[in-house]
């Protein structure tokens, strides 16, 4: 760290889930609210309805991004239904048409904004098709999106989630048989891990262990702690020897804060300045 004239070097900078974060304001106003509390790169869940949005969404969006003067890092592609629990249709093999549609949007979206990194969540085990053949359906998707956002320099993000007993990415092994699949079958488009703290914890991994093993897969890293999902300090992640491994490993990505605020989201920042051995970017400054 140096600290020469009131400037702080730090090894990560921190970036705002909008989908989590600041939840007290209306979603085009989280923008600002971001930028007011220090942050200068956001992120966000698929934050229309749609695949395809109508009239004045997708304008509307990048002006209030424009307007913050945060920058735009990553988002999610359209994960279907996510409140009658969907998550993600990547491996709905009749949904490949609703996932190009999607993919015109979030292509012009990252021309705008430059955004570069795009999670794209797997989704839940269907009856009405194979395991086989929804496997099948991802990984040719998941090749039509990293060619998609090859245009825009951009990686696809794949992301073990927790906590939904037929979601059949949960473990690092899975995830990573997934990435090596795409990156076989094609050689332009770029395809890379999501390393959430939360949900890597709720699956029983090794948060330390898996960095040591798999950081060059690891295209963006998003932290809560576990149980609970709140902030780092609420709960049992060991923060500071997950940081130390990131360094270790050459991570020099966004650490995106994607937890539930136990307090305001303004309260809930203070954990930054209980780990100032991490040396993060600190929202303020």
């Amino acid at each position: 760290m140096n600290e020469a004239h009131g400037v702080i070097e730090s090894r990560f900078e921190l970036s705002a889930n909008l989908s989590l974060l600041f939840t007290e304001h209306a979603l085009l106003d989280r923008f600002q609210a971001a930028a007011d509390a220090g942050f200068r790169a956001v992120e966000l869940w698929w934050p229309f309805r749609e695949a395809q949005p109508k009239g004045r969404e997708v304008d509307d969006f990048l002006a209030a991004v424009t307007a913050s003067s945060c920058r735009l890092t990553a988002l999610n592609l359209f994960a279907g239904d996510m409140a009658a629990g969907e998550r993600g249709i990547i491996s709905s093999p009749d949904r490949t048409r609703e996932l190009i549609d999607n993919l015109d949007v979030v292509v012009e979206v990252a021309r705008s904004t430059g955004c570069r990194l795009f999670n794209a969540l797997y989704g839940r085990r269907d009856a009405t098709s194979t395991p086989q053949r929804q496997d099948a359906a991802a990984v040719d998707n998941l090749v039509l999106a990293s060619e998609a956002f090859a245009a825009v320099g951009g990686t696809v993000l794949v992301e073990p989630l927790s906590g939904i007993a037929d979601f059949p990415v949960r473990t690092i092994a899975e995830a990573i048989t997934v990435i090596e699949e795409v990156r076989a079958r094609t050689g332009r488009g770029k395809i890379s891990l999501l390393y959430d703290t939360f949900h890597l914890a709720g699956n029983g991994e090794n948060l330390v262990g898996v960095i040591d093993e798999y950081g060059p897969f690891i295209g963006h890293v998003q932290v809560a702690d576990y149980p609970g999902r709140g902030e780092p300090t609420t709960g049992r992640v060991d923060f500071p020897a997950v940081f130390a491994a990131l360094d270790r490993a050459g991570y020099s990505g966004l650490v995106a804060c994607e937890y539930i605020p136990s307090r305001t989201t303004s309260e809930s920042l203070a954990w930054i300045s209980e780990l100032p051995d991490l040396h993060l970017a600190r929202p303020g400054l």
